[in-house]
């Protein structure tokens, strides 16, 4: 995006701009955008930002659901309609935890690849609204679910649409948002996935001493609100102005950026830019399909999409899911658990917007490789604590996770968000985004599946020796990263085309010169 102090109002007509006038609006947009400050920001795209928030309020409900889901099987009146007795009390079976958990992320991976092509043929405002009313009508098959098999139904069909969303944010936030915003915005999507952990965490805590169905029908019942808040902004929402470049549409692009910022900003050079930006792609010979992604033009930045997403689930962001079924296993009451499960979330919320200042000041690459660093080491202590038991140790490996999920939040949960919206071309970032979600989700379905039986009690009952687990997962993908990520903070798309081009080295990307 770019911007000047003077108000434009001309219709924008680049066909009949001049070569001279072409490459002065061209060079304003860049010089514009590289001293746009982070408030100069805030007062000229005021839109864009509260737009580019709207369309990740539906990766609320995304992460809302199996939050929901994994906290239902430390809640008794679930574990009683839905289990079977077990040492005095019930337990759901651990084929079951298996097969509800693996219904929301293969409903991803589906849900992510199939949302790349109506992104493309129809826009991400279309495709957001026709999600937003499908899922309205499938949480009734949640919330009148009374058998497990009708609420497995119900988790993969959620499932299958709620993947559109995780696709449609990253893309439209990191489109319509101006550089110094661009990690803001895209990193908000992760503040969308703690928000519906710690809204999960929350109901569930509050209803869990209901003594009929009401306990799970509640929390399922409340995923409606999102529904209610998103509906209103549904006709009114803009179009991204890249796709509409893409499509040839400018009038209606020229009329998008309009609506996205105020009337200072110079609305044709910004035009320019993306027209310029997509014509260069092309003459790179980018493409904007599937098999593009995996082009050779494309591949390292696809590459790194892929890594930086799927190290989320590596480093052991799926334990989290099963925090508060965790440290009831570990020998905290119900009420200490469900508590404890709420100050993870509320800890992460507070990081997450921590991590917002750390991006501007430190730049992606450092937050990514540190932070990892330091999730490694604390899965580790968390291992060792539970191989040396000693007193107060469940409590000690509580405080460690606690202090794991701060980290995350701040580190490799929201700069990989940011990463993979830079690192991947224009005219494939939709279907980039889809590709890593997806083989982000396939490790999330494989985590789905083995984390039941590793720290169920009447399986493997591994508990805290899961920080083993984890932490040796982390040593390779730190040796990855420390490779392969690159410094994109503060390049437009253009650059970074320019440089991915000329096959910049990974350490060279701070200090390269175009």
């Amino acid at each position: 995006m770019a911007s000047n102090e003077k108000e434009v109002h001309e219709p924008v007509e680049i066909h009949k701009l001049s070569t001279q006038e072409y490459r002065e609006e061209l060079r304003e947009a860049i010089e514009a955008e590289h001293s746009l400050t982070f408030s100069d920001a805030l007062r000229k795209y005021p839109k864009a930002i509260g737009w580019s928030m709207y369309f990740s309020l539906g990766v609320i409900m995304l992460s809302f659901d199996p939050q929901l889901l994994g906290n239902l099987y430390a809640m008794p009146a679930f574990q009683r309609d839905f289990g079977y007795p077990f040492e005095g009390g019930y337990i759901i079976k651990t084929e079951w935890q298996t097969a509800l958990g693996m219904g929301n992320p293969i409903g991803q991976v589906v849900g992510a690849l199939a949302a790349g092509y109506p992104m493309e043929w129809y826009g991400r405002k279309r495709t957001f609204n026709v999600c937003v009313i499908a899922v309205a009508g499938l949480i009734f098959i949640q919330f009148f679910a009374r058998s497990l098999k009708v609420l497995l139904a119900g988790e993969l069909l959620a499932g299958l649409v709620l993947g559109f969303f995780v696709v449609i944010a990253p893309a439209y936030a990191s489109e319509v948002t101006p550089l110094p915003m661009r990690s803001v915005a895209t990193s908000y999507v992760n503040l969308c996935f703690v928000t519906g952990q710690l809204l999960g965490n929350g109901v569930t805590a509050a209803t869990k001493d209901i003594n009929n169905h009401w306990a799970y029908s509640i929390p399922f019942s409340l995923q409606w609100f999102w529904i209610l808040l998103i509906l209103p902004g549904m006709y009114f929402a803009p179009e991204s102005p890249w796709w509409l470049a893409r499509q040839g549409r400018l009038e209606d692009a020229e009329r998008s950026l309009r609506r996205l910022s105020s009337r200072h900003v110079n609305v044709r050079a910004i035009l320019v830019q993306i027209v310029e930006t997509d014509r260069l792609e092309r003459q790179m010979e980018a493409g904007s399909t599937y098999r593009d992604v995996f082009r050779k033009v494309n591949w390292r930045r696809t590459e790194i999409a892929i890594g930086v997403y799927t190290t989320q689930v590596l480093c052991g962001i799926y334990l989290i899911n099963y925090g508060t079924y965790f440290f009831s296993l570990a020998g905290l009451n119900t009420e200490q658990a469900y508590n404890m499960g709420i100050g993870f979330m509320a800890v992460g919320w507070i990081s997450v917007v921590f991590s917002w200042w750390l991006m501007q000041k430190f730049g992606r690459r450092p937050l990514y490789n540190i932070g990892l660093a330091m999730l490694m080491v604390i899965m580790f202590l968390v291992g060792i604590l539970d191989v040396v038991p000693a007193k107060g140790a469940v409590w000690a490996q509580s405080a460690l996770l606690l202090l794991w999920n701060f980290t995350f939040d701040w580190s490799v949960g929201p700069v990989a968000y940011a990463i993979f919206c830079e690192v991947s071309a224009t005219r494939v970032r939709s279907k980039t985004i889809a590709v890593a979600t997806a083989v982000q989700a396939t490790v999330g379905i494989i985590m789905t599946v083995a984390i039941p039986y590793l720290i169920a009690p009447d399986q493997a009952d591994l508990r805290g020796k899961l920080g083993f687990f984890f932490g040796g997962l982390s040593l390779p993908c730190l040796i990855w990263c420390y490779y392969r990520i690159p410094e994109m903070k503060g390049r437009t798309y253009e650059e970074l085309d320019i440089m991915f081009e000329r096959k910049v080295p990974t350490r060279g990307f701070v200090s390269y010169i175009i």
